[in-house]
């Protein structure tokens, strides 16, 4: 069976998961790694596998818990397994392949951590969990959230989602909704017979175009909301007027809005129309969270050692799930998330090694600028 070293560079450790293909649901190879690596080469550590999804855990006593989640699948592949390292034209080394930001970077850094932080100031819990990237019926953070509950308590959750080293806090909601405009079939030769059901989606492109969508200021974080077209349906045959047709339509909304209220909003935006309204899908956001003591205390250790800053994060995450427990949750992982699922995904291997020391600062309560003395840089 393939080995990882969890206690080398988080770089290495991240090339080496990148050769090893995650591809949602069939994740079985790697967690069989992960699951190995994690018993053989920690301390103090409780493993458990759950299907595909590895947690552990330590129970020092400690008074505050931190937990540490990222998934372990990836998008299909694209020919870009197994990883390469190249320098770009400034001189900065990038790290190519699928899953390098997205995310198994954050993974190798949380892996990383576990094996080589010794006394962590907090008590940790790590899930590796996997089927994020399709249907959120496959999750598998999901599904610990239903079967296993009790390993999602803790005063933070931290997950490794890209965020290019920024705090990037809470998360958008997101909803789909499906509008369906009816009409009267007939033949195209005589289409005065007939009521065209696709003619009745203008007004709704139209309402859609004009939009005008909301910022939302949260603890310092800016959330823009956005109403978008997403897929049109339509018509029967290439003689025939068609009698009904569909668009979906999907809101990312602030989390200062619950899945209801954001329902409710999108349904007053195509008021007085003629349409067929149903909510298809739905998740709500989740607040920044940023002034719980646990978050307060990564922002600072941010700030000071030279991270991103904070943000507010577009688009859904699994923070959320956190979010709804009361658990402050946050993205923070290296990587752009703009590449992430590109056939050029990549990541900037200094931003591995910045999140790495700044988690590492977190987790033993260092203050002020890393010592480069310190066993993180002696590990390079």
């Amino acid at each position: 069976m393939t080995t990882i070293d969890l206690h080398a560079d988080p770089i290495a450790l991240t090339a080496a998961l990148v050769d090893i293909p995650s591809v949602s649901r069939d994740e079985a190879a790697i967690v069989d790694v992960v699951a190995e690596a994690l018993r053989e080469q920690t301390r103090g550590f409780e493993v458990v596998r759950h299907g595909n999804t590895v947690l552990a855990r330590t129970h020092r006593g400690l008074p505050t818990r931190v937990i540490l989640a990222g998934h372990l699948d990836t998008v299909p592949i694209a020919d870009n397994v197994p990883g390469r390292f190249e320098v770009d034209p400034h001189g900065n080394e990038m790290l190519y392949g699928c899953g390098t930001c997205d995310m198994k970077s954050g993974d190798a850094v949380f892996l990383h951590l576990a094996a080589t932080v010794a006394d962590p100031v907090c008590d940790l819990t790590l899930i590796f969990y996997d089927c994020e990237e399709i249907a959120a019926e496959f999750n598998g953070l999901g599904r610990i959230e239903r079967e296993l509950p009790q390993w999602l308590d803790g005063d933070l959750a931290v997950l490794g989602e890209p965020s290019g080293g920024w705090i990037e806090a809470g998360c958008q909601g997101t909803l789909r909704a499906r509008l369906t405009v009816t009409g009267t079939r007939a033949h195209t030769a005589r289409a005065w017979l007939g009521d065209n059901a696709i003619h009745h989606l203008a007004p709704i492109l139209e309402r859609l175009g004009g939009y005008r969508p909301r910022e939302v200021e949260l603890d310092g974080c800016v959330y823009r909301e956005g109403l978008s077209a997403v897929r049109i349906s339509g018509g029967v045959a290439g003689n025939v007027v068609p009698d009904e047709a569909e668009v979906d339509v999907n809101f990312r909304f602030a989390p200062d809005r619950t899945l209801d209220q954001a329902t409710e909003h999108v349904r007053e935006v195509f008021d007085g129309l003629a349409v067929d309204f149903e909510r298809t899908d739905g998740a709500p956001g989740a607040l920044p969270g940023l002034s719980a003591p646990a978050a307060k205390d990564l922002v600072e250790m941010v700030h000071s050692h030279g991270g991103g800053g904070v943000r507010a994060k577009y688009g859904w995450t699994d923070v959320s799930r956190f979010a709804a427990r009361g658990i402050p949750a946050v993205n923070f992982g290296p990587g752009d998330p703009n590449l992430a699922h590109k056939v050029d995904e990549h990541v900037p291997t200094s931003q591995i090694t910045v999140v790495s020391d700044i988690l590492r600062s977190y987790l033993t309560g260092q203050a002020g600028p890393l010592d480069p003395g310190s066993a993180e840089v002696a590990d390079r």
